[in-house]
């Protein structure tokens, strides 16, 4: 598949999960209610936005002016990154066990995709182009996005009383 039909169809369903997101947050007024749980939904509304900006800028700069989805993809990574390791920290001080190797991996993956932003010399050692390796890392983000929504939807994210 060409890299850019891609990143197309790749942006659209990540725009779409975004869609679907809001629609069971909407269904769910009380989660927006307590601060810890409004995070952990921000959060997975978060990896599934993310993504799907990344996947815009790939098309605008393609392969023609690298420096454009690079750019976007560090800065976008950088915001993904932090937005999750405090998740994992304000989690981690209160208990919280829901936030767990999918969240800690979806943090690693971010780091990942900001260095291979900066570095992009560093996808020739594995065989891939940039913009290859980059893909890669947002399908395992989007798996890890969908492990988190699964969780939370079988209620291991919310108090005991709401499950």
């Amino acid at each position: 598949m060409d890299v850019s039909t891609f990143y197309a169809l790749f942006s659209a369903t990540c725009f779409t999960l975004v869609g679907l997101w809001w629609n069971v947050v909407q269904s769910h007024p009380e989660w927006m209610r307590e601060p810890p749980l409004r995070r952990i939904v921000g959060g997975i509304y978060l990896s599934f936005l993310l993504p799907a900006l990344m996947g815009l800028f790939a098309q605008v700069g393609g392969t023609e002016q690298p420096q454009i989805w690079r750019v976007a993809f560090i800065a976008l990574a950088v915001v993904g990154c932090l937005c999750t390791l405090r998740l994992l920290t304000r989690a981690g001080a209160r208990g919280d066990h829901f936030v767990t190797w999918q969240q800690a991996g979806a943090a690693l993956l971010y780091l990942l995709i900001a260095v291979v932003g900066a570095f992009p010399e560093l996808a020739g050692h594995i065989g891939l182009r940039p913009i290859q390796a980059e893909a890669l890392m947002l399908i395992a983000l989007i798996v890890l996005g969908h492990a988190l929504v699964w969780r939370f939807m079988a209620g291991e994210g919310r108090p005991a009383q709401e499950q």
